[in-house]
Formats: C-alpha cells, structure tokens, sequence
C-alpha cells in the first residue's frame, strides 16, 4: 500500500473514532463550560484578542485553545460538537504523528502499533471526545520534543529549529509557561544524562527558545496595542499569581497525596501501562537508530510525573502528557515480545487481568447501583449526592453485560497471548476501543443525567431571556453557557466589577448584590440541596422549585 494510502487510512479511522457523538451530551463543568463559554462569550462580544468569563477578562489561560473553539463555533454553531471539535480534531492529528514518528524512528511495525496502543488506552483515546485544553496542548509539547530529536541527526537543522520552536511556542499560547517549564526540565534532564551536549549547541536551544516566544509576544503586543499597557501588566500579574497559586496550593479543592497520578497512569492508561512493567534494564541492541528517542520518552515521561505529583493541584488531566512516552515504551516493549512471546515476564498477564477486573467490575457495578440507588442511600452522608441519585435514569440488568464481556474478553485475550502474543493484543485493543466508545456513548449521558442535568435544563430554560441566572454556595460556569448570558447593562452592576479590579465577581459579593441590591431585571438562583435552608429564610427569595440535588430560587 502506497504511504499516503496509510496516512490517509489513520485518517478515516481517526476521524470515525473521534468525530461521531461529540454533541450527544452536555460539557461537563467546570473546565469544559469554561473555555467554551470564553469562546462564546468571544463571539457575543468580537472581542478576540482576550478571553472572557462573564464579560470579563479571564487571565487563567492564554487564547489559543479558545481561538480553535470560536472557529469552530463560526462553522458549526456554538454548543457541545464545536466546543469539543478541537480536541477531536487534535486525536486525529496525533494519530497521524505517531504513525509518522514511529516510522521514521523505527519500522511501520512499531509505528501502526504505537498508534493502535494509543486509540485503545482508556484516558487517551478519552479526552479526544472532550473539551478542554490538554489533548491541544500535550500534542504541541510532543511535536516540539520530536523535531528537538531529529535535529540532532538531521542536515536541515534550521527547519527543526523553526519547527520546534513553532511547536513550543503554540504550545505556551495554548496552556502558558509551563510549557516552556516542562520543556525545559526535559531537556536539562536530558544533557544531564548525556553529560553534555551530545551532538547539539547550544544556540540551537537558544533560537528555539527565542521562536517559541513569538507567538505569545505577538498576542500580548496586539493585546496591549488594543487595551493599553495596563491591561498588559494585569494580565501577566494575575496570570503568574494563578500559576504559582496551582502549584503552590490545593486549588479548587482538587488535591490528593503524592501518588496520585501514579494511580491515575497505571488504571486509566490500561493496558498500555502494564506493559511498563515488561521493562529491562538488560540491554539489547538497537540497530534502528532509536535510542536517543527511547532517552527522550523516558525523561519525559518522569519529568511530567513526577513535576504533577510535586504540585499541590491533583486534577487527572494535569499527567495526560505522560499518554505520549507511556504509550511509546510500553510498544517497544510489546514489539519485542511479538519477536519473542517466550520472554514475556510471567507476571504481566496476572497483573493485565487485575487491571482489567477492577474496570470491568466498575462498568458491571454502575448499572446495579443505578438500580438498586435506594439501598444505597443509607450508606451516603451527603444530601446532594443522594439527590443526584434520584434523577430519573433508566438502567437495566442488561447494561451490566457489558462489564462481563469485558471481563471474559481480557481474559479470553491473556489466554490466547501464551501461544499467538501478536493475535491475543489484537483481540485485546479492539475490545478496548469497543468498550471505550460504548462508555462514551452509553453510559457518559447517564452519569451526566446524573450529575447535573437537572441544573443544565434549568439553564436552558431561561436561555435568551433578559435575567440574571446564579449558582448560590458553588461556582458554575454552566450559568452562564447554558443561559446564553449576555453583556450587563446595568452601571451598578459594572461599576461593582471595576472595583474589584477587573476580576470576576467574588461568589459572596456577587450573591449579596443579587439577592438583596437593586435589580434593574429578574434574578433566578439555584443552590445545592444542604444549602437551601439557608437561602430559603432570604426574605427577597421564594423557591420555585428542586430536581435531583438542586434547589431552584426567583427575587420576588
């Protein structure tokens, strides 16, 4: 088959894989609804060279990201599809990257299997369904790596360089300077191992460096240009406060211990991550020239893991640019073993079925609690919980068959490894493609319906009329997407914002304005469950009404 049939192949597969059911079922908040409200309210207000919340400018991250969403939004309307095209978009082009680099670094072999390995890992192949910034951002840092690695054998060094640069620096407009910190601890680590340079100089570092920088300069130019040198120095101030703020401390109640994304990579990078484990320090010689790439892939992958277990903020996606070398290593660990099944460590399969239980387990349980939610109910301390649980979701014994193909289908393929290793993998990941896309188009929607349905219909309820919609005792961005919130008119209402130096609202000023100051139009509240005897006893409040965990509240 001709090269560009193969690309063209990854393509189509891709594209069926990661396209298809993208508006099927809300964004979840928060960081879902945040960029794509940014990306809405951009639209509402053509303001683009600065991202909004509220009609207001947001500092947590630079446009990049946003900028492919509006775009998006332009062609196919604003809502879920286009919020989350970018990042489908970005599956696509990765597994087009992977075939490319596997191929030119090693054989076809290893490259067709890298890219299998990849679009059937849990968390991979996941957030190419979702809408946030790190499936963009991760591929960019990834691209950035592999031209820093051809340079070093390659002629035309200064296409790398441009290339690698580029890379860098969409990668910083895209998610900030942790990009330039992850990429520069990589290469640090990297000249460590090596004890020098090994075949690089040093300029080539520094002119990449000053290319990465141009994007982000050229945003920030045109943006003070536009808003003045104020707005410029606010942003930096409040943006390099929030990242400090990330590393330094628990933000948003998202913590967790040191290990916590030694466990997030080993269950959610299933099962590419047990092959991790079939590693050897023995060495074997490498006649393909990929060595060096197997030094960059290792380094980036502890420098990520191990910079995101140092940090305070434990969200699941901060590892994901682990997916990359994680799914790397654990190929050419799997393409040895297809030329040598006997060496296969004999806990490997043990350890393969583990992992696959505890899914499986998981996926067969979650229609029994569904199920059986009312014996659940006196095992559960929170109210908004057992709210949640009375939403009005269909379940079926049936749906736990699923769990229990799974099972057997692990199983079944752990077996057929002992004798045909390369047949029992190729059961293994379509089996896990199958399952992931029926987790994504089956049981997502339900744990949506679940989790907030009730307060994203009651959005949409007051979607294009003239009022103000809040979340009272919790932060939500959903308030404002889902209500399609335009700019507020009202001079109290902004003169209050100017004072709190163009940040958001704090939730309590906020509140305290809504609920007892002078409204030029109505305001419609919603609260958790355990809140609501407090906003209940408001005397300018009077509840309409309660679903599923939320409670909802009008000014009389």
């Amino acid at each position: 088959m001709p090269n560009y049939l193969k690309y063209i192949f990854i393509i189509c597969a891709a594209s069926l894989l990661f396209f298809p059911f993208l508006g099927h079922v809300h964004l979840f908040d928060w960081d879902e609804i945040n960029f794509a409200e940014c990306a809405r309210e951009m639209i509402v207000s053509k303001e683009y060279l600065r991202a909004q919340i509220d009609f207001m400018p947001f500092w947590e991250k630079p446009p990049f990201f946003i900028w492919m969403q509006v775009l998006a939004m332009k062609i196919f309307g604003v809502g879920e599809f286009a919020a989350r095209f970018p990042d489908a978009l970005a599956g696509v082009v990765t597994l087009v990257a992977l075939f490319y680099a596997g191929k030119r670094i090693i054989n076809e072999r290893t490259a067709a299997w890298w890219v299998l390995i990849y679009a059937a890992t849990w968390l991979p192949h996941f957030y190419f369904h979702s809408g946030i910034i790190d499936p963009t951002f991760n591929l960019f840092i990834f691209l950035a790596i592999l031209q820093v690695h051809f340079l070093g054998s390659s002629r035309n060094k200064a296409l790398h360089i441009l290339l690698a640069g580029c890379f860098l620096g969409f990668a910083v407009l895209t998610k900030g300077p942790v990009a330039l910190l992850i990429a520069g601890l990589t290469l640090i680590v990297y000249l460590v191992a090596n004890k020098g340079l090994n075949g690089y100089k040093l300029i080539h570092f520094l002119w990449i460096g000053l290319i990465a920088l141009v994007p982000v300069a050229t945003w920030l130019g045109l943006a003070v240009l536009h808003y003045g040198s104020a707005y410029g120095k606010w942003f930096l101030s409040e943006f390099l406060m929030y990242q400090v703020r990330l590393f330094s401390t628990e933000d948003a109640d998202h913590g967790g211990p040191f290990y916590y994304h030694f466990i997030v990579l080993l269950i959610g990078c299933f099962p590419a991550s047990v092959f991790l484990f079939q590693y050897s320090r023995k060495k074997i010689s490498d006649s393909t020239g990929s060595a060096d790439f197997n030094k960059w892939m290792w380094i980036l992958f502890w420098v990520v893991l191990i910079l995101f277990s140092v940090v305070k903020t434990k969200i699941v996606h901060y590892s994901s640019l682990c997916y990359f070398p994680l799914t790397y290593i654990a190929t050419v660990q799997i393409n040895r073993l297809i030329d040598n099944p006997v060496s296969i460590k004999k806990w490997i399969r043990p350890v393969l079925v583990a992992i696959g239980s505890i899914i499986a387990i998981l996926i067969t349980l979650l229609p029994l609690a569904g199920l059986y939610k009312d014996k659940l109910f006196p095992l559960i301390d929170d109210p908004f919980v057992r709210g949640n649980l009375c939403a009005d979701v269909a379940w079926s014994y049936s749906e736990c068959l699923w769990g229990i193909m799974y099972l057997a289908g692990i199983i079944i393929t752990v077996v057929i490894m002992k004798k045909e290793f390369r047949k029992g993998l190729i059961l293994l990941c379509c089996i896990q493609i199958m399952i992931i896309e029926v987790a994504l188009v089956h049981f997502t929607p339900k744990i949506e319906a679940i989790s907030q349905r009730a307060a994203i219909d009651y959005y949409k309820s007051l979607a294009g009329q003239d009022v103000y919609v809040h979340s009272l005792g919790f932060k939500s961005y959903a308030t404002l997407f889902y209500s399609e919130k335009q700019p507020s008119l009202n001079p109290l209402y902004q003169s209050m914002r100017v004072e709190n130096k163009g940040k958001d609202l704090q939730p309590e000023a906020n509140e305290k304005w809504l609920v007892r100051g002078v409204l030029d139009k109505p305001a419609y509240f919603i609260c958790k469950i355990q809140d609501s005897a407090k906003y209940a006893i408001v005397p300018q409040l009077i509840q309409t009404g309660s679903s599923n965990g939320f409670v909802f509240f009008r000014r009389k």
